[in-house]
């Protein structure tokens, strides 16, 4: 994950520029690996990065060819390279081989329309200097977070709360109504947050913010539509539903880091890690967690799933043993294959 932050101004008053970086700074441990800034007349972005994908070239906030438009962007859009190919063939050259400088292109080329094109996690700001605008924009269901605030003068916007509440001018007042909310349901939806001066941006929407005033304009590009499906025999859905699961994962594990799996050994997490395992030429790092108690939790599960899967286990997050786990020979298919 990475950490977005930034503000645009409508007064005319210039970007506080050490605010900015308050901002974005408060969202370290989103991004550990690096920093940017980019300020464009009355609007800032920040950037916090957590490299995978052009570790060296993908630095953030990137900006267009003319420097007009500025992204900073937090997720990974799966179908990049496919995209990439179309916008090379539109006439867009790439400076980098990252997924984010895909979505700054393809923004230029389609604008908001871009977005139903786009299959990932994404949370995203750009600065448009040619249609005078800051767009912000959210994954379909709403992985990635995107919060912000509008005051009449100043729209600010994060990945989490506490990059907004770094302007010591926002409100504090509490929404009592998403309070009694949490406290209901565990969680306070969308738009609410637990302050009245802070909204959520909803999953599948976008928010334009003019420099020429006005209020921001939100609106969705994107709803799940319930359907009758084909019908189909329950063999077939199965080979339909290993299909989509194959495709899945495969786009998920694109990245230049090493990448690995958290392992439960339930159903959802197991059948995950035996399809990376297909796909990986390397045993795929699994990641449990486990406390001392008796083998009635999930956790005793994860052993055999992760022997028979063929990967290499670093160990549970517990206090007795951090040992790292490999597959037995007697456990392991490749290994008695190899025998």
């Amino acid at each position: 994950m990475c950490g977005i932050a930034g503000m645009i101004r409508q007064d005319g008053a210039p970007i506080d520029g050490a605010l900015l970086r308050r901002m974005t700074d408060v969202l370290a441990h989103r991004g550990p690996d690096g920093e940017g800034f980019h300020v464009a007349g009355p609007i800032g972005l920040g950037h916090r990065r957590l490299a995978i994908i052009d570790v060296v070239g993908g630095a953030q906030p990137m900006l267009s060819a003319d420097g007009a438009v500025a992204i900073t962007y937090n997720g990974e859009v799966y179908n990049f390279r496919e995209l990439r190919a179309e916008l090379q063939a539109r006439g867009f050259r790439f400076r980098t081989t990252s997924d984010t400088e895909v979505v700054l292109h393809a923004y230029e080329a389609w604008g908001e329309a871009a977005l139903r094109r786009l299959r990932g996690m994404f949370a995203f700001a750009i600065s448009d200097l040619r249609r005078r605008q800051l767009f912000l924009a959210r994954d379909r269901t709403g992985i990635k977070p995107l919060v912000y605030s509008w005051d009449g003068r100043c729209l600010r916007f994060g990945s989490e709360i506490k990059a907004l509440l770094q302007d010591g001018a926002l409100s504090r007042e509490l929404d009592w109504a998403a309070v009694d909310e949490y406290f209901r349901h565990g969680y306070i939806a969308s738009p609410r947050t637990i302050f009245t001066s802070i909204r959520k941006l909803p999953p599948a929407s976008y928010l334009v913010c003019s420099l020429d005033g006005g209020e921001p304009r939100i609106a969705r590009y994107w709803d799940l539509k319930f359907t009758p499906g084909p019908a189909m025999a329950e063999a077939d859905w199965i080979d339909r539903l290993g299909a989509l699961l194959d495709e899945s994962v495969r786009l998920h594990m694109v990245a230049d880091v090493p990448i690995g799996a958290f392992l439960s050994g339930g159903l959802d997490s197991s059948s995950v890690v035996a399809h990376m395992a297909r796909f990986s030429r390397q045993p795929v790092r699994t990641f449990s967690i486990g406390f001392a108690m008796p083998p009635t939790t999930s956790s005793w599960w994860s052993s055999p799933t992760s022997w028979r899967s063929c990967h290499d286990s670093p160990g549970s997050s517990t206090s007795r043993s951090r040992t790292p786990r490999r597959c037995p020979p007697t456990a392991c298919p490749r290994s008695r294959a190899s025998t």
